[in-house]
């Protein structure tokens, strides 16, 4: 037997779980493999490779509904919806730069599976918020199918919910669908600049509970700053986007300009730069660049208003942005392969929120826990959502926590 089952059709996905579990194996769950080096290590078995399962197989604009294998190049979706002026609203990140991989490996059913999204989640939601329907094959060897091609089509468990940012420890997922959106007509950027932590989460603040309808927000300080595309200048920027049409950008890009004000100089930029500059936003740009790639990266989710905080409670020598108006904290620690989790996991206990270690070497990863240490309830719960789909930890088993 292979080290590598490569299934063709849902059939032989049953078969190879169902080998799996006749023989005491275990399976590690691998569309392109761009996201392997996120969370725990691998210390599985065997591997269930289900990049064959390629393809859109439904998609109606007019209906907003798009289906398609669960190893679909994510590019291919949004080349597909681009042609057509949609978006996933959810705006997916791309982890292949920041883990030193190429740009564009990514799949929708990779995306799914770790519950991404980009900097308009505090608008739009993650990627739980759009999946409408699954098909998988769970830990017992079963075919499900849950959801259906209509956004309101759930009555009782809702499947895909919990599916989504399971990181492939319930099932694998053979074919999803997802509900599509227009793209917007235009968008415009107002940046705030020279704030310091404090000034820039409390401007993001009082954007955010304005009326100007904000889809993003983000503080880039002045130490980061120049690795994002589209600046006028290389310091701190405070970044606001308007996205719709055309007289309501206009119009709320005012109001928003006459409300920064009291907190510092304020420019507008243009949907050319403003596009550039939310793309390094979403693609997390400081931390992807090769000096960078080598340090371990936390991604910190805080209440926004102590999020400044961060800084002096970890360590001043720490680089760092904060993405959807200051709530979500990305974080390179100083020096390659110190990830010092001590101090990251009692400031967030102090601050409230959760910590997630993105990115360092295998052994550190495997030592550590990657995710936030759930309370007893939580765990219990977790457990249990386990054994229903996987009683026998067939499904990458601890990839988020050992023993899960």
């Amino acid at each position: 037997m292979t080290d590598v089952l490569k299934p063709d059709d849902i059939t032989q996905v049953e078969q190879a779980v169902q080998w799996a579990l006749g023989n005491n194996k275990t399976l590690e769950l691998v569309g392109s493999g761009s996201k392997r080096a996120l969370g725990r290590p691998s210390q599985t078995d065997m591997t269930l490779d289900l990049s064959s399962f390629t393809g859109v197989t439904l998609y109606e604009p007019d209906e907003l509904i798009l289906s398609a294998r669960a190893g679909t190049p994510l590019a291919e979706i949004e080349k597909l919806l681009d042609d057509n002026n949609q978006q996933l609203d959810f705006e997916p990140m791309d982890y292949g730069p920041l883990l030193g991989q190429p740009a564009g490996q990514g799949t929708i059913g990779g995306v799914i599976a770790i519950n991404l999204a980009g900097p308009r989640r505090i608008k739009a939601g993650a990627a739980r918020d759009h999946f409408l329907g699954v098909t998988a094959v769970t830990g017992r060897g079963e075919a499900i199918k849950s959801g259906g091609r209509v956004v309101k089509n759930v009555t009782g468990y809702d499947m895909c919910k919990v599916m989504a940012g399971s990181w492939g420890t319930l099932g694998a997922m053979t074919d999803v669908t997802i509900k599509v959106l227009p793209k917007p007509e235009t968008e415009a950027t107002v940046v705030v600049e020279g704030l310091d932590d404090a000034q820039a989460c409390a401007a993001m603040a009082a954007a955010l509970g304005s009326s100007c309808d904000v889809s993003a927000a983000a503080h880039l300080p002045d130490h980061v700053a120049s690795y994002f595309d589209g600046l006028p200048k290389a310091e701190a920027a405070t970044v606001l986007r308007l996205e719709g049409v055309a007289p309501s950008v206009a119009h709320r890009t005012a109001m928003l300009t006459r409300l920064m004000q009291p907190f510092g100089s304020v420019v507008t930029l243009d949907q050319a730069d403003s596009k550039k500059v939310w793309r390094s936003v979403r693609e997390v740009a400081p931390f992807a660049a090769d000096s960078a790639r080598t340090r371990p990266l936390w991604r910190i989710s805080t209440p926004p208003a102590q999020a400044h905080r961060l800084v002096d409670l970890i360590t001043p020598a720490a680089q760092m942005f904060y993405d959807w108006g200051g709530g979500l904290v990305w974080v390179a620690m100083p020096f390659e392969g110190e990830a010092d989790a001590g101090s990251i996991r009692r400031t967030v206990a102090e601050l409230g929120g959760h910590a997630t270690l993105m990115r360092a070497p295998a052994a550190l990863r495997a030592s550590l826990d990657v995710f936030q240490p759930q309370e007893a309830g939580l765990a219990t719960l977790s457990r249990r959502v386990k054994e229903s789909f996987d009683p026998r930890a067939v499904l990458n088993p601890g990839r988020m926590w050992a023993g899960v």
